[in-house]
This record gives structure tokens, C-alpha cells and sequence, in this order.
């Protein structure tokens, strides 16, 4: 009772906490008297359970008995007080049989126990009762957890000593370790790419200018995250982290311009307002077909649209207060703190090597632009190919969901056959909680077994931390875990990482589900172990099993209507003496100033085990006789389901399963609906995945509509702007060099197109299409001087080569820090700053060289089509 005590306290305080939704609890030992009744001593003396069941809910009866309420006093009524133990409820008399009373204790065995004596929990060694805390949906995990651990010890204070509260399987640590190694990310990111900038310009003046434009920008963002209701989370960091290389950008551009015409000799003043106002329409249009491409994102429905939209919305502003900073906060600066440029300055040893790098790249450049510009068809076939074989590369690609993430901790199910009793299956679960506890990678565990089916278990591992010693990561200790675990006889176990991000289906003993349901449960039955059977031999998947045990022993007990009816026995009787045996029933409630307990009948545990029991239960007769149910009923065995679930009121049954290691989510379930085929299943079966691999099949077709909306967003958006529909062609031509640049870094990474990746594509269509602006841009103010569309988008190339690698450079870097897939949740993050990266690197030596011929072709064609339409002037007689 002092368990029951600090249980039910502890689940009352912290279910009132802001922020906490409902508070399970598992392995729960709630105090109850056990009435285990001898059916064989019972029938000698007249009795039947029902008998026995009745006496004893008269004796705790609690039924007020009023008040004597006289004319001149009223006395209230106090009768004895019901039994509160078992020690008082065994001399209770049951019947009088021959001038004798039948006590409880001579009949039945009467002891103190708990209520549900087929279920039990373990911290570690120690029996322990389990309270999990699930939070609100819109609430703050980290918040509600500093309000338990607020409340903690003075929870421990009004509990008994001998209890103790062990704070375990905090989710909140992982989280609070993301963020911290997201903000050392954006820190060092920041750090690169000042140096970048500090590289090109050779100058700390020039370079700190830029640099301010990153804390303005974070800032005005925490400021409107802060309006929208944000939270720092790991998205909205992870945002703010990508930004930093590309919210730079303007303010290089911007910059670089303004140092152009300073190093020409110009006055710094004036070279702020030229450079500015030349470059201010490049600036608006790169900012706003950036923030373009995440419109579609912002528009996505389901599970990834929700995870997003916070990502897309802070990085969409990040880069619009860095365009509005750029354009003047930026020139600004540059003309208060830039210094004229003085040629007979010798420059350092740095300046030479940086002079020395940047020059010959810009050597190297030009000379081959120029081979370039005389071999055009065949770049302009280099471009087709390039399309081409981006669209090939992504029908190929593997492709998954999210990416497994190590949080530290794993959730492990323990299913034995379907007939296993309680005892059998606890000394099972020990096995497993020894090959648990022996591996040097876990920190502690908590492991519980009971509840709807007694042949499940259910274990809960936290794994010591990177800074404890831990050197592999969780699907490393899982894998190794489950060839250990298979050593244990009759016992399937599952290892199954714990995920921040979780998509709704039901439990099962494995991550992903495929789900079969039909009106005909025999059909079902049927259809479900010849597909479980093709599923367990894919080579793609592992950890295959059923939520449908259709090889559950049973008793199946059939009534003889006709001699039952004869000697007056009716079949709710027969139920209810079933249900006396075998049941737990609750006959009467003990109350006390704490709490209450229940007070539960049943046969003898020990002859639980016999069938030949029923033989044994007793059932009234028409004449007061005691008749055993054997005598009305016949017993045949068989073999049935477990349990039967239902979906959309059909029952159902679902198939788990995990990934094999090396496989992707897109060729297991590629296999699994080719097993299905080869079954031959019934058509009245209806197949789908559900939950997480659900979702990835939703997600993956979406994908190639995101990917085109997110372009032809752009096409419409420079389209305004340049008031031309060629124009943005030639800006997204080098966009399939960026998906095949991000592709191969992730397949060099042995990394599948997850749906992380394919948002760091989307982010590469608005970051490969900045330095093809820039071109444009230039290319067009020369034409409209005059000059021949060879040379001038050779001048464009040439002018913008600075600014396009000072941009690049900054944004890989930028992403560099997520890439390498460092810290805590990295795993999420990792694969968008290698798409990132990859699409960078390749895209930028594409471009460089694409975007100038397509101009060439477009130009081309667009004064073929204006000299057709020129009006033709008719010659004077």
C-alpha cells in the first residue's frame, strides 16, 4: 500500500503540470485481497462460487445505514467496518452446513496480493512500478521536463523512504544536446565564411562588412520567430545554420561591386551609390526566387509539410531581411569604412597567396570559358545530358523517409509462443534484460511483461552517451544486441531505436507496417501466414512478424442445450462459475482513507494448469444440488487466433518489419508489394502500408511535384521580374547538374534520397540559380550598350567569376558543419548539408560554363523571332 500511495501521488501532481497530456504507468502493484477458491472443498459442503462470491461482497459491503433522528437528540449510525485485509476476511462465514459454519479460509485460500498478478516491472534488478509522462501535443518537451524535475524532490519528500524515484528515459537530453551542437554548427559555419570573404578580399574592413550583415539577419529572424510563435528547435536551427552561407550572399554581391569600382580607382563614396544601384536589381531578384522555392514547401500536407514549415518560414525570412540589409545597411558601411585603393601598397605574404590562388583560378577560368564559347553545340548537348541524366539518377536513387536517428535510447519488444504462461515468459525476460545489461553500451534499462498478451515484453534501453565511451551508434548496438537476444530459446526479440520524429500506426514489434483486412476473418486467416511466410525470406527486411497468432491453444466449450435445460442449469450460469474459475473478478472494494482495493475471486493458480479442472466447477441445479460443468458442457481443443484487431471495423491484421542493413525503404517496399503479387492473396483482401512506410510512399510521390513546383515557382518569379519567359531558362538550365552533383554525394555516402535530401535539393534550385542571375544580369546591361552577345556574356562571366566563387564558397562552408554529420541528431541533419555540398560543388563547375552558351542559343532565338515580327517598311516610289 505504500507503493499504491506514492504511485497514485506522483501520477497526480504530474499530470497537473502545464505541458503533460496523461501519465501511464506500467508494472503497477496496487494492493488487492486474493480469494483463490478450492472448488472441490466448496462443492463438498453445498457451494458453488456464485455462493461464495456472494457472501463475500455482503461482508465488504459498505451500504449507509442512517442516522436515529429522535425529538431531542440524533445519534448517527456506525456499524462495524467491512474487512480491510486478508488476514480478516478468512474467518468469514460462508454458509451453515450441518449445525457448523463454513469459513472462507477452509474453502479458499485468502492472501494478500496485487491486482493484476500476471503483469510485472524491472529498473535494472529491482521490481519497480514504471510512470511514463507523454507531453501535450503543442507543448515544450524540454519546458515540461525542468517542471518534473522541479517537482521532484518534493514528491520524494512526502513519499516513504523505502520508496525512490529514478529519473529515467529522459528525451529531453537528446534534444538539449542537438541544439547545443546546432548553434556550435552555426558558429563555426559563421567562422568559415567570414574567411571566405576574408580570402577574396584580401581586407578585414571589407571583410567585417558582410560579416555584421549575420547577426542583423539572425537576429530580425529570432525577432519574427518569436511573433509567429516559433520555438528554437532542431528545424528551425538547422535553418538558421544552412542560412548562414547564403544570407550572406547579397551582401557579398553587393560588396564585391563596391570594391570593383574602389580598386578602379573610384572614390569610396561614390563607388557605394554606383555599385549599389547597379547591382540592386540582382539583388531583389536573387532574393525573391530564393525565397520562391520554399513556397511549395510551406504548402505541403501530411507529417513532412508539419516538420518544414518552421524551417521554411525561418529561412524564408533570414533571407529577406538579408536582401533588405544588404541593400543598405551594406552600402552603408561601405561608405564609412571601406579605405581608396592605394596601388603602391606592397601587399603581405598572405595577400600574395590569396592573390596568387583567386587570379589563377580566374586564369584557368577564362581560358577555358573561351574553348567553351568556341565549341557551343557541345556544350549545349553537355546540357541536355546533364538533364537527362539527373532525371535518370533520380528514378534509381534509393530512396527512404527520415534517417535513422541515434537519440540514445531503443525500444525493444519480447514476443514467446502464444501459450507461454506468466512465470515461463518472466524467466525469459530476465534472459534478455542479462544479455541487455552485460552490453558495454547500455546505461540502464526498464523492462515490464503483463498486460493484453502475456507472451509480449517490453523493454525500454538507454545507452550511454557519447561522452561516457560510447563509440558506435545505435543501430551498431542494436544489430549486436539481436544476435545475442537470438540465443534465448522460444524467444523473439526486437530492437527498435526510439525516433524524435514518429509517424501514427499501430504498435508493433517493428518500425515499419503493411497492413492486410477484410470482412471474412477466415480469409484473413487464410491470407496471413503464406504472406508472412514470403516476407520473412526478403532479403531487403528483418525482424518480420504478426500482430495475427492464429496458433493460440483453446479450450472451446460447447453447452448440451438439452441436459442443462433438464436439470435447470442455464448458460449465464455456466458463464459466470467459467468466470469465477478462471476470471479475475472483482466481488467487493475495500476502502480506507487513502485509497481503495479491490477484493478478486478465482480458482487455485495451481490447478489453473490442469483442463481437467472444469471437471471441478460447480454450477447450482434446479433442486439446490451441486452439479460440475463437465456433466453439461463438452471440452474439444483447437487451435485459434490470439487476438483479432480491427480497422475500419474489419479485422485486420498487420505485418511488421525493419530495414536490413545496406537497404532502403524504397526497395523493401518495392519487394514487399512483389511478394504480395506472387501470393496470390483473396481480392476481398485489401493491402496498404500504414504508419511510418504509409507516409514514405505519400511523401515519395509528392516529391517529383515539389521538385516541379518549386521550379516552375521560380520561373514564374524571374519571369515577372525579367518581364521574359527566356530569360529563366537560362537561370534554371544548371539546376540537373545540382541534383546530380547531390546525389552522387549521397550515394559516395551510402546515404538513400530521403526526404530531408530532397529539401536540400529544393533549397540547391534557388541557390544554383543565383550565380546564373548574376550573369544574366551583367549580359544584358552589355547588350543594351551595344555590345555582340559573345562578348558580352564573356564580360558577364568574367565580372561576376569573383562574386559567383566568393557566394559558393561561402554556402558550402556554410553547410560544411551539417554535412560532416557531427553531434547529437545529427543523423537527421546530415543528409540535407551533403545534398547541400555535393549539388555545390558540382553544379558550380557546370554553371560556370552552361548558363553562358544556353544565353548564347536563347538570345539567338529571341532576335530571330523579333527580326520576324519587325514590320516591314515599303520602299518611296
Amino acid at each position: 500500500r505504500v507503493n499504491d500511495y506514492a504511485e497514485s501521488l506522483l501520477a497526480d501532481q504530474i499530470s497537473q503540470i502545464e505541458g503533460v497530456a496523461q501519465v501511464l504507468v506500467w508494472g503497477t502493484q496496487k494492493y488487492a485481497v486474493r480469494v483463490e477458491i478450492d472448488p472441490v472443498q466448496a462443492a463438498a459442503r453445498g457451494l458453488t462460487t456464485s455462493d461464495v462470491r456472494s457472501a463475500i461482497a455482503s461482508a465488504a459491503s459498505t451500504t449507509p445505514v442512517g442516522t436515529l433522528a429522535g425529538s431531542e437528540r440524533t445519534l448517527t449510525i456506525d456499524p462495524q467496518a467491512p474487512p480491510s485485509n486478508a488476514a480478516e476476511y478468512r474467518p468469514l462465514v460462508v454458509a451453515w452446513r450441518n449445525g457448523q459454519a463454513v469459513r472462507l479460509d477452509q474453502i479458499a485460500t485468502v492472501r494478500d496480493g496485487v491486482e493484476n498478478e500476471r503483469g510485472a516491472g524491472w529498473f535494472l534488478d529491482t521490481r519497480a512500478i514504471v510512470l511514463a509522462v507523454q507531453r501535450q501535443p503543442d507543448a515544450n518537451t524540454v519546458a515540461v521536463v525542468d517542471r518534473i524535475r522541479e517537482i521532484i524532490p518534493s514528491l520524494q519528500a512526502q513519499i516513504p523512504p523505502s520508496v525512490s524515484i529514478q529519473i529515467t528515459n529522459d528525451r529531453s537530453q537528446s534534444i538539449r544536446d542537438a541544439i547545443d551542437d546546432v548553434t556550435g554548427h552555426l558558429m563555426i559555419a559563421m567562422g568559415l565564411v567570414v574567411a571566405v570573404i576574408f580570402v577574396f578580399l584580401k581586407d578585414l574592413r571589407a571583410t567585417i562588412i558582410p560579416a555584421l550583415t549575420l547577426p542583423v539577419s539572425i537576429i530580425g529572424t529570432f525577432a519574427v520567430m518569436s511573433l509567429l510563435g516559433f520555438s528554437i528547435n532542431n528545424m528551425t536551427l538547422l535553418a538558421l545554420t544552412l542560412c548562414v552561407g547564403f544570407v550572406v550572399d547579397d551582401a557579398i554581391v553587393v560588396l564585391e561591386n563596391i570594391v570593383r569600382h574602389v580598386e578602379k580607382g573610384m572614390g569610396v563614396f561614390q563607388a557605394a551609390l554606383k555599385g549599389s544601384a547597379e547591382i540592386g536589381f540582382t539583388i531583389v531578384s536573387m532574393t525573391i526566387s530564393l525565397v520562391a522555392v520554399f513556397i511549395p514547401v510551406l504548402f505541403m500536407g501530411g507529417v513532412v509539410g508539419r516538420v518544414f514549415r518552421e524551417f521554411a518560414v525561418t529561412i524564408s525570412v533570414a533571407i529577406l531581411i538579408s536582401g533588405f540589409v544588404s541593400l543598405t545597411l551594406t552600402p552603408m558601411l561601405c561608405s564609412r569604412f571601406l579605405k581608396p585603393h592605394q596601388h603602391e601598397r606592397r601587399p603581405n605574404l598572405f595577400s600574395r597567396a590569396a592573390d596568387f590562388v583567386v587570379d589563377g583560378m580566374a586564369t584557368l577560368y577564362r581560358i577555358s570559358l573561351d574553348f567553351v564559347l568556341r565549341h557551343q553545340f557541345m556544350t549545349l548537348l553537355v546540357t541536355f545530358a546533364t538533364l537527362v541524366y539527373a532525371i535518370h539518377l533520380y528514378i534509381v536513387v534509393p530512396k527512404g523517409f527520415f534517417p535513422v536517428e541515434d537519440t540514445g535510447f531503443m525500444f525493444v519488444r519480447t514476443e514467446a509462443r502464444s501459450d507461454i504462461g506468466f512465470d515461463a515468459m518472466a524467466v525469459n525476460q530476465r534472459r534478455v534484460a542479462e544479455i541487455v545489461r552485460a552490453d558495454p553500451a547500455v546505461a540502464y534499462f526498464n523492462s515490464s511483461i503483463g498486460g493484453d498478451q502475456l507472451n509480449n515484453g517490453r523493454m525500454f534501453v538507454a545507452l550511454k552517451s557519447r561522452d561516457e565511451g560510447r563509440t558506435e551508434n545505435v543501430q551498431e548496438v542494436a544489430a549486436r544486441l539481436r544476435r545475442a537476444a537470438a540465443e534465448v530459446p522460444g524467444l523473439k526479440t526486437f530492437f527498435n531505436p526510439v525516433q524524435n520524429i514518429n509517424i501514427g500506426g499501430r504498435q508493433s514489434n517493428s518500425q515499419y507496417q503493411y497492413t492486410l483486412q477484410t470482412a471474412d476473418l477466415d480469409t484473413l486467416l487464410a491470407a496471413v501466414p503464406d504472406l508472412l511466410a514470403a516476407m520473412s525470406k526478403l532479403p531487403q527486411i528483418q525482424d518480420v512478424s504478426s500482430d495475427l497468432q492464429i496458433t493460440n491453444p483453446q479450450l472451446k466449450i460447447q453447452v448440451d442445450e438439452d441436459r442443462a435445460a433438464a436439470i435447470g442449469v442455464r448458460s449465464d450460469q455456466i458463464r459466470s462459475a467459467l468466470y469465477d474459475a478462471f476470471g479475475t473478478r472483482q466481488v467487493g472494494t475495500i476502502y480506507t482513507a487513502t485509497d481503495d482495493y479491490a477484493i478478486i475471486v478465482e480458482s487455485r493458480r495451481e490447478e489453473q494448469d490442469d483442463p481437467s479442472i472444469l471437471g471441478r466447477v460447480f454450477v447450482k441445479a434446479n433442486d439446490g444440488s451441486s452439479v460440475p460443468l463437465s456433466a453439461v458442457t463438452r471440452v474439444t481443443r483447437e487451435a485459434g487466433p490470439l487476438t483479432v484487431n480491427r480497422q475500419s471495423q474489419q479485422p485486420s491484421a498487420t505485418i511488421s518489419f525493419n530495414l536490413a542493413p545496406g537497404n532502403a525503404l524504397s526497395d523493401a517496399v518495392a519487394a514487399i508489394e512483389q511478394a504480395t503479387q506472387e501470393t496470390g492473396i483473396a481480392n476481398s483482401v485489401t493491402t496498404g502500408f500504414s504508419g511510418t512506410a504509409q507516409a514514405f510512399q505519400e511523401g515519395l510521390a509528392n516529391q517529383p511535384i515539389l521538385l516541379l513546383a518549386a521550379i516552375l515557382t521560380i520561373y514564374i518569379v524571374l519571369g515577372i521580374l525579367y518581364e521574359s519567359f527566356v530569360h529563366p531558362i537560362t537561370i534554371l538550365a544548371g539546376l540537373p547538374s545540382a541534383g546530380i552533383g547531390a546525389i552522387w554525394a549521397l550515394g559516395w555516402l551510402e546515404m538513400d534520397l530521403s526526404v530531408i535530401a530532397v529539401i536540400g535539393i529544393v533549397m540547391l534550385i534557388g541557390i544554383v540559380k543565383k550565380n546564373a542571375i548574376m550573369i544574366v544580369d551583367v549580359a544584358l546591361d552589355e547588350r543594351r550598350e551595344g555590345a555582340e552577345p559573345v562578348a558580352a556574356v564573356r564580360e558577364a562571366c568574367l565580372r561576376r567569376f569573383r562574386p559567383i566563387m566568393m557566394t559558393t564558397f561561402a554556402a558550402i562552408f556554410g553547410a560544411l558543419p551539417i554535412a560532416l554529420g557531427l553531434g547529437a541528431g545529427a543523423e537527421l541533419r546530415q543528409p540535407l548539408g551533403v545534398a547541400v555540398v555535393g549539388g555545390l560543388a558540382v553544379s558550380q563547375l557546370v554553371t560556370l560554363y552552361i548558363t553562358p552558351v544556353v544565353w548564347l542559343y536563347l538570345e539567338r532565338l529571341s532576335t530571330m523571332r523579333r527580326g520576324r515580327r519587325a514590320p516591314t517598311v515599303a520602299k518611296p516610289a
